[in-house]
């Protein structure tokens, strides 16, 4: 059973850490966020993997621990020197990380609904599903986000 489990997260595990790293724009807390889901995945995988949808499974569990990560952050501790700052990017196109940047300045709840429609390509009905709320709020938080997103692009333009 754990060899069944290593060899299907060893080949989704670029997808997942991509689709954590967009929902909370940090690649560090996009592995951490990954690891949690994997690790509760492997404690349930006799009942997970007979699902037909393992991978739904773990990216719901991403979701969630995205979203209620707020709740979390009083665990926090602050240190008195700053971490190392993060490696430069590796080479992508400027628009690329423009958007990326953008998008971390969205509430999780926010930045979820466009994950899931432009990067998932989920439905409203799909988005409502996974986030437990219903289509309306799916449109609104959807609307906001786009506005939120057009505002902080056009700023940049700006300031450029």
């Amino acid at each position: 059973m754990d060899a069944e489990f290593r060899d299907w997260a060893g080949v989704r595990l670029p997808a997942l850490l991509r689709y954590a790293h967009l929902l909370t724009g940090d690649p560090h807390r996009a592995e951490d966020v990954v690891q949690t889901a994997l690790t509760r995945t492997l404690l349930g995988w006799s009942r997970v993997h007979r699902k037909d949808d393992p991978e739904g499974y773990v990216r719901r569990t991403i979701l969630r621990l995205v979203i209620n990560d707020r709740r979390r952050s009083w665990r926090e501790h602050l240190t008195a020197s700053p971490p190392e700052p993060p490696p430069p990017p590796l080479a992508e196109p400027e628009e690329r990380w423009a958007m990326r940047a953008a998008l971390a300045t969205l509430p999780p709840r926010q930045r979820a609904v466009l994950v899931l429609r432009y990067y998932e390509d989920m439905s409203e009905a799909q988005i409502a599903e996974a986030l437990g709320c219903s289509q309306g709020t799916v449109k609104s938080q959807a609307s906001k986000a786009l506005a939120k997103l057009r505002a902080h692009l056009n700023e940049t333009e700006v300031t450029k």
